[in-house]
């Protein structure tokens, strides 16, 4: 048995949404909880929220209402996960740490979205891994894995199999948190993991099978450790 948190990104279900791959992740969640594994999962909110905070940065509003926002619709889509989960879920979706901490590991399946301005969904993967003290955390993300540099403007990145945390930082370029951030890991979500040494395996979301083979221990995406 392990403890589990999955991020899945909302670029994967939700930019647009794409009901197929969410049952799809629902039917994993469930499926690594009947293996016996304690599961808890963050859902971001896709280009929809990155739409919201472009819509308050426009009307002028602070950088904090823009996260608001977007928290908003992270746990939209978080309710349509405790929703399609029924009894196996929370019935609804968590809005601290320690709500969340004190379901996780008992029959239901915790389902979480944002928390608060300041921090992604990265973070709060991070932090409930933390909390919970995860034996893994596995984001299903919109790449394959960690690049040496963005593989989307460079045609030279390479795909790392492993990466340290020490060297993470210096992967992304980004290194504090704004509104609307997108990159594979967020600067604070990097800090939890490091500090706690939190073993995190960032995958393809677009195959939920890639999780299932990262819980296994089977080389998948980028093991960061």
């Amino acid at each position: 048995m392990m403890r589990l948190v999955i991020r899945v990104g909302g670029s994967v279900i939700a930019s647009p949404f794409n009901p197929k791959l969410m049952n799809a992740y629902v039917k994993l969640l469930l499926d690594l909880k009947r293996q016996g594994h304690m599961v808890g999962a963050v859902i971001g909110g896709g280009s929809l929220s990155r739409e919201l905070i472009k819509t308050a940065r426009t009307m002028g509003l602070s950088e904090p209402a823009q996260d608001e926002v977007a928290i908003s619709m992270s746990r939209v889509v978080a309710q349509l996960f405790v929703l399609k989960l029924g009894f196996h879920g929370t019935l609804t979706v968590p809005t601290n740490i320690e709500d969340a901490a004190n379901l996780f590991g008992k029959s239901n399946i915790v389902v979480m979205g944002g928390l608060k301005p300041g921090m992604t969904t990265d973070a709060v993967a991070a932090m409930l891994a933390e909390r919970v003290n995860a034996d893994l955390l596995v984001k299903a993300s919109n790449v394959d894995g960690i690049y040496t540099k963005d593989p989307n403007k460079y045609k030279d990145a390479e795909k790392l199999q492993s990466v340290r945390f020490n060297d993470l930082r210096g992967l992304f370029e980004k290194q504090k948190h704004e509104a609307g951030i997108h990159q594979v890991i967020d600067p604070e979500a990097i800090h939890i993991l490091h500090k706690n040494k939190i073993k995190t395996v960032v995958v393809s979301g677009f195959k939920p099978e890639n999780v299932l083979v990262a819980v296994k221990g089977e080389e998948v995406g980028t093991l960061i450790s």
